[in-house]
């Protein structure tokens, strides 16, 4: 019965582990499809690319950072109950790789493809895992100090905070070293437009992205018996909150409606396994309000160029999730209990400063070094040609 359960253990999280990694298509057909034609190459080999990087820098600095436990010894201790150690590797890799995924985003179009991979690296093996230790593994006394006080931890069960808060805030860092895309914002005071690519490329990203997250949410609980329907039903509820206030506050415009349940699903994760399914419809559609609102008033009030808006739907809406599981997982709204709002609040603001502070330090010293943008003529031409040297559509545009 025990081999049983280890097998049927290694199967349902290896399951998860595949379910995000398909996530990362969502990502990469996401960005695709918001980005201007002449950026599409580079935003599909941008995700695979960065993925790579983060899966070799995770198994040999990032998951020992984080859990303090490695991968260099023989392949006979690694195969041990089944292998267990190595799929959670797998499935905790997928989480740690959204991080240059998500930062992907904000920077496209006129970032530097090597100095973005030496970021990755960066990221995935210190900056993230760093965070992921003191939430997920109780590093340096932190969740132990939160408890003594607020009487539990910080509940973060599938990385409102730890994921989508630490990615946006460090994008955020990216975004405002990299500056706007040329001619973005003109000196007479005009924005220039510029609309999606592919409504239909940029729906496939949100859906592939959707489906994913609930592989994201269930398999956090990382083993069978922990299995709940309620963190399921609690990220429907939440996907479909997002999606209609961003209808709603979105005017009907397709890109903030398929945006909608992202954030709704970001906001959801802290507390997916604690809230009642009213509650998380109420956090997914103030999440889908607050990625509208937040994203129209940085790009058209801030001159913020964060392409796909990665700041609002993970950096903010993540920040919101963490803080709202502490309001809706409790007893008094309706939830299971078990959580503090104190607590949620620091540990909130703890992610939050940790990753402003890392994207800050990592893209600055990078732009000091190596530069972080294109040259204006290579931006003019688009990332295709002048980093991949083709285009999306060669065949359309060769001359016979």
């Amino acid at each position: 019965m025990e081999a049983l359960k280890q097998g049927a253990d290694v199967l349902f999280i290896l399951m998860g582990a595949v379910m995000v990694l398909a996530m990362h298509a969502g990502f990469a057909f996401l960005e695709l499809g918001t980005v201007r034609r002449k950026n599409q190459v580079n935003a599909l080999v941008k995700i695979l690319v960065d993925f790579s990087v983060s899966t070799v820098v995770y198994f040999a600095v990032g998951y020992a950072v984080a859990y303090g436990t490695g991968f260099f010894i023989g392949a006979e201790q690694l195969a041990a109950n089944n292998g267990y150690a190595l799929v959670k590797f797998f499935f905790l890799l997928t989480f740690a790789a959204a991080i240059p995924a998500i930062i992907s985003g904000g920077i496209a179009e006129r970032a530097k493809f090597c100095p973005q991979l030496i970021a990755t690296a960066v990221i995935v093996g210190l900056i993230y895992p760093f965070f992921e230790g003191i939430a997920w593994n109780g590093h340096f006394g932190v969740q132990a100090w939160i408890k003594s006080w607020a009487g539990v931890e910080f509940h973060d069960f599938a990385g409102s905070v730890v994921v989508h808060a630490v990615g946006g805030w460090i994008a955020l860092g990216a975004v405002l070293l990299l500056g706007p895309r040329n001619n973005r914002y003109r000196r007479d005071g005009g924005i220039a437009a510029t609309p999606p690519s592919s409504i239909p490329f940029l729906a496939l990203g949100a859906w592939i992205l959707t489906v994913g997250w609930f592989g994201f949410n269930v398999m956090s609980a990382q083993t069978l018996d922990k299995i709940s329907g309620l963190v399921a039903v609690n990220s429907l509820m939440a996907m479909v909150g997002g999606t209609l206030t961003a209808l709603v506050m979105g005017k009907n415009d397709p890109g903030f409606v398929h945006n909608g349940p992202l954030a709704g699903l970001v906001a959801v994760c802290a507390g997916s396994d604690l809230m009642h399914p009213l509650g998380a419809l109420v956090v997914g559609g103030v999440a889908g309000a607050l990625f509208v609102y937040m994203f129209t008033l940085t790009q058209n009030k801030w001159k913020i160029d964060d392409v796909l808006g990665v700041w609002p739907l993970h950096g903010l809406c993540g920040a919101w999730g963490g803080i709202a599981a502490g309001i809706f997982g409790s007893k008094m709204m309706g939830g299971l209990g078990g959580v503090h709002l104190g607590a949620q609040f620091v540990g909130t603001v703890m992610g939050v400063a940790w990753a402003t502070a890392g994207g800050f330090v990592v893209y600055g010293v990078l732009k000091k070094t190596l530069g972080l943008r294109l040259s204006q003529e290579q931006e003019f031409d688009g990332a295709d040609l002048s980093i991949h040297r083709i285009s999306a559509t060669p065949e359309r545009e060769a001359n016979w």
